[in-house]
């Protein structure tokens, strides 16, 4: 039987992937909703094929942030979503002289960080990837 602190923290677990998986998917469906514009913007920063970047994006948000709250194929989801939101603050909020672009890269990495903690430990007890046994570290 499994101690009441380690419940907490396989709560605590599945709690950061949904907050985390929140960014990607209100992002996503922006994007969703905003085809011309998204593409428009990727366009403006000088990227080949808006429509695949768009494309690629609207994938790694919506299912990739899917696939963080549900816990499945958790540490490969979490390693990709970890390089698409450098990539990002690398390609889109690099203006540092704009305080608000500053923030966004900021925000980015440390999106970044939480993600590199679930490829190092794992989705938790509370996942798809946790029922069907893939290795976790454990931290109790």
């Amino acid at each position: 039987m499994k101690s009441k602190s380690t419940n907490s923290y396989q709560a605590f677990s599945l709690f950061g992937r949904v907050l985390l998986a929140a960014v990607f998917l209100v992002s996503g469906l922006g994007k969703l909703a905003t085809a011309s514009a998204t593409m428009g913007f990727i366009a403006s920063v000088g990227l080949p094929s808006p429509m695949l970047g768009y494309a690629v994006a609207l994938t790694l948000e919506i299912g990739g942030g899917v696939l963080l709250i549900v816990g499945y194929q958790t540490r490969v989801v979490a390693a990709l979503l970890a390089v698409f939101s450098i990539v990002t603050a690398l390609f889109f909020h690099h203006a540092f002289a704009d305080q608000n672009q500053t923030f966004h890269f900021l925000k980015n990495l440390a999106i970044a960080g939480g993600l590199l903690q679930i490829v190092t430990f794992g989705a938790g007890a509370y996942s798809l990837d946790g029922r069907r046994g893939a290795p976790e570290v454990s931290i109790a």
